[in-house]
């Protein structure tokens, strides 16, 4: 707690946004989660190195949150500090069809403004919710597209706290994985490179994918989108069906019923009754079929 209260006095030093005992179920997607003990809210890449650098000289353990819409917060919450990248939220258009924008920003927002730009590659990404650090972070994908087809390069700040631009090529981007999922830093930003494009066909095609999406999803439901990775020969939503699981509840949460990949908060679900009915589908699952189900939800402690 002490050293929780010595960042908190150290951001606020630096103009940081802080908040104390703040709700993280307002900032995660499942809509659950006790209370942060600090809450961090950078405005700029020199904040987050500055925060960063204090936390590595005084053993301070750092939480970092994108959009939160591929975790899990405990209802006991999170002891100690929580980052939040809300707040890089900067986007500019670049020489040859390129597009540099902050950690914070939404997919939607960056697949919009290529949009307004009649800039063609990101159509995949309409209608994933987060935001591009997350994106970046997990090589978010779908329809057959991915991060790693338009990412040109990623700002981040190192454990101890230095700025550093990689290329795509140096990220280990596969399937919703990257090397930042071992590496510690913390991304800021990205460039993506993208290609001139009919700006009606582009439109035409963002609509195809989010009609695709309602039509599918349980998008009316507090949720973290896909549950689990799809394991290779299978697809996740398919064997949890198939082994009788479409529905099954442990209290407010709940197997979606339109789809069997995405697991719902359905009725004022609690963390642990979300983390019971994952550990329960991945049991049941494996029992029945031999085929291990890796959840792509992190659990944010």
């Amino acid at each position: 707690m002490e050293s929780t209260e010595a960042l908190l006095t150290y951001a606020q030093s630096i103009g940081c946004v802080c908040r104390q005992n703040e709700p993280m179920r307002d900032h995660i997607t499942f809509k659950v989660g006790g209370p942060a003990d600090l809450f961090l809210q950078p405005t700029d890449p020199d904040q987050c190195a500055a925060i960063l650098r204090f936390c590595h000289a005084n053993a301070v353990a750092l939480c970092v949150l994108g959009g939160g819409s591929n975790v899990i917060v405990h209802d006991f919450g999170i002891r100690g500090a929580v980052l939040s990248t809300a707040g890089l939220n900067d986007i500019e258009l670049l020489a040859g069809c390129r597009v540099r924008c902050g950690a914070g920003v939404k997919l939607s927002r960056l697949c919009a403004f290529a949009l307004e730009q009649s800039l063609t590659g990101l159509e995949f990404a309409w209608g994933i919710p987060g935001t591009v650090g997350g994106a970046v972070f997990m090589n978010a994908g779908a329809y057959d597209g991915c991060v790693k087809q338009v990412l040109e390069s990623s700002d981040h700040i190192t454990p101890e706290g230095e700025a550093e631009t990689w290329p795509a090529e140096k990220l280990k981007l596969g399937y919703r994985t990257s090397v930042y999922q071992k590496n510690g830093c913390l991304i800021t930003g990205a460039v993506f490179h993208l290609s001139p494009g009919s700006q009606q066909t582009i439109r035409d095609t963002m609509d195809e994918l989010m009609d695709r999406r309602r039509a599918k999803q349980p998008l009316e439901y507090p949720s973290a989108g896909s549950t689990f990775k799809r394991p290779e020969g299978h697809f996740a939503g398919a064997l949890i069906e198939q082994c009788g699981l479409k529905g099954a509840r442990v209290g407010g949460a709940q197997v979606s019923e339109k789809h069997a990949g995405f697991i719902i908060n359905a009725d004022h679900a609690t963390s642990s009754d979300l983390l019971m009915l994952i550990e329960k589908v991945q049991h049941t699952v494996f029992d029945q079929t031999g085929v291990p189900l890796e959840c792509e939800v992190r659990v944010l402690k």
